[in-house]
């Protein structure tokens, strides 16, 4: 699994702006639900060929007892929970406080591994502004400028081999079949253990539980109708016979682990509830991260025929950008409907992994130019000469020809339906790159 990097310190010592350099982005995923405030921002980052999970946290008052500052510090707290390794970020021009003391007594017992960091140290020699930081007792000092990028890169990468070195090495079965590995991941209360449960309790199903790669993870694996598939747990709290007895946690580092590990993921709706932001935002990373998926709405059983109405075009309306997966209406408790869902797990399970030969993709391409060409950008109209495919789960059409940037938008989204209908991949995101030969002539002096 990814490693988990959490930025703790009191407030305005430029936690978000690393946070921002770190995942190269301004509009992060943020977890926004009960229990978390906004000041808690979950994102991805990668360093070379390593990803890693941050966790952005608002200013920490370990000693508050009551109000918003209560609220903060019991979210700073989950994520140092979660964390591999907690980067204490201290100001290097206001110097040493008691706010920092207090805080390093609460990392210190929290039993993770803390690098202190002492940022907005632009143009400061490293004695002057360290020298204070080591009354904390936490070795030295990395010093940093997260606004100017100044040492960032080889803070990163030591915090990352910290968390690499500080998880055990596990046991692999390599003889093991997996089969198709599956997440179900929704809003607290949803039916998510309900499901679970459901799934392994039913006839003809064989399951045992394995442990995972991390101190609280677990794949539940399982056969249903033949064939093998495996449950990655995001509760982490399951464990062998308490399976049925499962309580519902919340933790969306695992949450966004579990996707990012999955070959399939079971997006799982209330149909009680509306559509939250909380549930856009776990699609939206779904649908980053290229992860097959299949939606279920549960609880259907208990709708009248105008509520069912309702939902469905709230479905159509908040979660349009879904429309590529199949969405089943379902009873997790009544086990109603889990058959067809099971059997769009499959579906989708094919096409994210779907072998694509160039020739046949190659003349789909030819097809969807003849059936319709990309619009003239001034007097050059784009040539898409030929296809191939460049990964799998999820597919990649790369698409080679001359003067492929100036292709729209829509009519990318026209190769994209048009790819989907020849092939049927149903159920996972398709990506489309476009590769434009180079002019031979293009540094030859006018």
């Amino acid at each position: 699994m990814k490693p988990v990097i959490a930025l703790v310190g009191r407030p305005n010592v430029g936690k978000s702006t690393l946070f921002n350099r770190l995942t190269r982005s301004r509009d992060a995923l943020v977890a926004d639900m009960p229990g978390l405030t906004r000041d808690r921002h979950y994102g991805e980052g990668r360093m070379g060929e390593r990803p890693f999970l941050v966790i952005d946290t608002g200013g920490f008052e370990p000693v508050a007892k009551e109000g918003i500052m209560f609220e903060m510090a019991k979210q700073t707290r989950q994520a140092v929970a979660e964390a591999d390794v907690v980067i204490f970020m201290v100001d290097g021009r206001q110097g040493l406080t008691p706010h920092d003391k207090t805080i390093t007594d609460f990392l210190r017992k929290s039993g993770r591994s803390v690098m202190l960091v002492v940022n907005k140290s632009e143009g400061m020699k490293y004695t002057s502004v360290t020298a204070d930081f080591y009354e904390l007792g936490m070795g030295d000092p990395y010093v940093i400028s997260s606004a100017h990028g100044d040492g960032v890169m080889d803070l990163v990468d030591e915090s990352l081999n910290i968390a690499l070195a500080s998880r055990p090495v596990e046991e692999e079965s390599p003889l093991l079949d997996r089969g198709v590995r599956i997440a179900i991941v929704g809003r607290p209360n949803v039916g998510k253990s309900t499901l679970v449960n459901t799934l392994l309790g039913e006839e003809r199903v064989i399951a045992f539980d394995m442990p995972g790669t991390t101190r609280d993870s677990i794949e539940i694996l399982f056969e249903r109708d033949g064939r093998q598939y495996s449950l990655i747990d995001t509760a982490g709290i399951r464990r062998k016979g308490k399976v049925f007895e499962a309580i519902e946690k919340f933790s969306v580092v695992k949450t966004l682990q579990s996707i990012s590990e999955a070959n399939v993921v079971i997006l799982l709706l209330d149909a009680q509830q509306d559509i939250s932001e909380q549930d856009a935002h776990i699609a939206g990373f779904i649908l980053e991260s290229g992860r097959a998926l299949v939606i279920g709405v549960n609880k259907w059983d208990g709708m009248t025929s105008d509520q069912r109405d309702t939902i469905k075009m709230d479905l159509e309306r908040k979660l349009s950008f879904l429309s590529f997966a199949k969405t089943h209406f379902i009873s997790a408790l009544k086990s109603t409907g889990l058959g067809p869902m099971m059997k769009s797990v499959d579906a989708a399970y094919a096409a994210a992994t779907a072998n694509l030969t160039t020739p046949k993709l190659t003349r789909a391409l030819i097809e969807a130019v003849e059936h319709q060409q990309p619009r003239r950008r001034g007097s050059i109209r784009p040539k898409l000469r030929y296809a191939h495919q460049g990964g799998q789960n999820p597919p990649i059409v790369v698409i080679h020809g001359n003067a492929l940037d100036s292709i729209e938008d829509n009519y990318k989204r026209y190769l994209e339906k048009h790819f989907r209908e020849t092939f049927s991949l149903v159920g996972t995101p398709l990506r489309i790159e476009f590769r434009s030969g180079k002019n031979p002539f293009s540094h030859t002096e006018k």
